[in-house]
């Protein structure tokens, strides 16, 4: 009994352990301390996550077709409905595009929310542990959605600021690989592939 027990218990670890994730080489570099200032203010707002769109109507649709394409990956609705809400609430008020995001995570955890590195990096969007130390706080849970989600999109949105808007270059900051193709290619391809939307005329 205590042996199967112990089989189950690795098993359950294998599959929280990301075999996919990238952000794990993300390096741990000082920051400005108006930097650090403006990162600490975005982790600490509280605002509740909303869809921001022209009008409700465009929300919906947006919140139709994105769920209809996660769901194969997440199949409880209400669970569902409140990850996308909280991407493109995080995604939108970082000024990323929210199918990005999706992209992003879909390589990085393959949506799983319990997602961990083997160095460590969590979640989503698989968030290195020493950002709580940085810009944020020593309890922050990086397994929650939306502190995970707040954390990724801030991290991402300070390493476009870094790179003067080059998208391409801040997701290879991101993954530590700067310089490299693999990694910015993965998270445009899965975009483009997955997540590329296109509104229809309400």
């Amino acid at each position: 009994m205590l042996k199967r027990l112990k089989i189950s218990v690795l098993i359950v670890i294998g599959t929280l352990v990301s075999s996919n994730s990238f952000a794990g080489s993300q390096l741990e570099e000082p920051l400005s301390n108006s930097v650090k200032a403006l990162m600490q203010r975005s982790i600490s707002d509280k605002a509740a996550p909303k869809l921001i769109f022209a009008t409700p109507e465009e929300g919906a649709a947006w919140l139709n077709e994105m769920s209809q394409r996660l769901k194969k990956r997440i199949p409880d609705d209400a669970y569902r409905e409140d990850l996308l809400r909280t991407v493109h609430y995080e995604a939108t008020r970082a000024g990323l595009d929210p199918q990005m995001v999706l992209g992003l995570i879909q390589v990085e955890s393959g949506f799983k929310k319990y997602a961990l590195s083997s160095v460590g990096a969590r979640g989503f969007m698989q968030v290195m542990p020493f950002w709580s130390r940085s810009i944020g706080a020593s309890d922050h849970n990086l397994f929650l959605l939306r502190t995970n989600l707040r954390y990724g999109c801030t991290i991402l949105r300070h390493y476009i600021d870094i790179e003067h808007g080059d998208l391409y270059r801040a997701l290879g900051r991101y993954n530590g690989s700067l310089g490299q193709p693999q990694y910015p290619n993965l998270i445009l391809g899965a975009w483009r592939k997955n997540w590329n939307y296109t509104p229809k005329n309400i």
